[in-house]
């Protein structure tokens, strides 16, 4: 029996968490089936050097490369190009809001199967008045675990619409570099102490935490400070301050080098819990308020059961000072010790054998195991009441991007767009970032599918469109 093809999607959210979950579910998938990534978020440049696994990056909305409406079925023929393609059996979307091209690719095409993995611990926003609608379009619905689950009050915690996994993390003990590896892999000395800071920057007040996380690591005895971008502002200028032996290095998956880190201080994002403290990394959370995700939520339960600590992310004096407490090493063996405690992060595999048991079609195993929603059944409703459906869900959705707008991410040159199947992340890098219109293909393709996706580009472009061999 060949492999079955599974199409793993992702938005692109405020971090990696959506790309992170989607990675280690691909890693479990490859041994019985062939995962494809398609992402939204320029992280996905790591993913097929690392996994050797077939990826395409499809540019968001936000990138402004076409217009709102153009966007919606450019995502949705994109989608269902690659379906055709791969001849794919299942589709997953791990994102707080499935696009309407998401849902109308799976209306298209009814014999591909839709499946939603739907992180919890939302804040209460606006796109909760649209989970039931949402709901009823998918095929299956899975929600990865969260430690922090106990403190979940959000609109996503009381339904009984998805199958609940273990949580799921790139980080894998048997996997995981040793503490002298780990450091050759970075280029740290081996004998000083290392500190990871991930907190991002961006807006002020995001820069302002970063400075004041740093300020706290000020007088630790010949500390590294590894950061994974740049501490500076959109100007230039240094948010770190003097003193302190700041080094930034890119590695993929940081989870895999962990044990290089005696402490670290990281925004309270599913992937970075789940990363860290499973890998006994004394942290300290600080917690990033935009986006739907509830990080307050998870560093209180983090803090309150001895995991980690938790710094006021609204008060900058609270933050140094939290920080400042990892300088003492009985302060980070007793958080280390106390992570040794937490539940494997078993999750990928749990979503990888769901995936697997729909496109392989065991419907016996899939009845038992988890809720099956299908008000959009191909069989029982017309193509009318699905296009209704799917027209009022844009909508609604269009109303929720409106009050929730995506942070704008730069102007196009209005040049034909570049094709091109590279693997190699750096290049990659380059051409996801670049404010020329990028068009990216899997490795592979036939000479059909590049013709379709010339086809799509013209029509969401209009004529400027060449293949430019890369």
């Amino acid at each position: 029996m060949s492999k079955p093809t599974i199409i793993l999607a992702t938005s692109n959210g405020v971090g990696m968490g959506h790309l992170a979950r989607a990675s280690a579910v691909a890693l479990a998938l490859k041994p019985v089936a062939n995962p494809i990534i398609v992402s939204m978020a320029g992280g996905i440049a790591e993913i097929p050097s690392f996994m050797g696994i077939r990826c395409e990056y499809i540019p968001g909305r936000d990138r402004l490369w076409m217009s709102r409406e153009k966007w919606d079925a450019y995502l949705r023929d994109r989608l269902l190009a690659l379906v055709d393609e791969t001849d794919a059996k299942v589709l997953s979307f791990d994102g707080v809001v499935p696009y309407p091209g998401v849902i109308a690719a799976r209306n298209v095409n009814p014999k591909l199967k839709l499946v939603w993995v739907r992180r919890g611990l939302w804040q209460k926003k606006p796109q909760r008045f649209i989970l039931g609608l949402q709901a009823k379009m998918m095929d299956a619905i899975v929600e990865p675990g969260d430690i922090a689950r106990a403190y979940d009050f959000g609109p996503t915690s009381k339904r009984k619409d998805s199958v609940l996994t273990s949580p799921v993390s790139l980080f894998r003990k048997e996997d995981a570099l040793s503490r002298e590896d780990a450091r050759k892999a970075l280029g740290l000395d081996q004998n000083r102490p290392v500190a990871l800071v991930q907190l991002g920057t961006g807006d002020s007040d995001v820069n302002h935490k970063m400075t004041a996380a740093l300020e706290g690591l000020l007088g630790w005895k010949d500390l590294q400070v590894i950061l994974t971008k740049a501490p500076i502002d959109k100007d230039g200028n240094s948010l770190a301050p003097e003193g302190l032996d700041i080094k930034v290095a890119r590695y993929f998956p940081l989870a895999k080098v962990l044990h290089a880190f005696d402490a670290g201080i990281c925004a309270t994002g599913y992937n970075g819990v789940h990363e860290l403290l499973p890998a006994q990394v004394p942290t300290v959370f600080v917690s990033n308020i935009r986006g739907t995700d509830d990080q307050e939520a998870r560093a209180r339960w983090c803090h309150d059961f001895g995991y980690a600590l938790r710094a006021d992310q609204a008060d900058l004096a609270d933050i140094t000072k939290t920080v400042k407490k990892l300088q003492d090493p009985q302060v980070r063996a007793a958080l280390s010790a106390k992570c040794a405690e937490l539940p494997q992060t078993t999750g990928g595999q749990e979503i990888a054998d769901i995936l697997y048991a729909l496109a392989t079609e065991q419907v016996a195993a899939k009845a038992k195991t988890f809720t099956f929603i299908r008000l959009m059944a191909q069989d029982h409703i017309n193509r009318g009441l699905r296009h209704v459906a799917n027209l009022g869900l844009r909508r609604v959705a269009l109303v929720y991007r409106f009050l929730n707008p995506h942070i704008v991410v730069q102007v196009t040159k209005q040049d034909p767009p570049t094709f091109g199947d590279s693997t190699d992340s750096a290049e990659l890098h380059k051409l996801i970032k670049s404010a020329s219109r990028f068009e990216h293909l899997i490795t592979g393709a036939s000479p059909a599918y590049v013709a379709k996706r010339k086809e799509i580009a013209k029509t969401a472009y209009g004529d400027l469109v060449e293949i430019i061999k890369k």
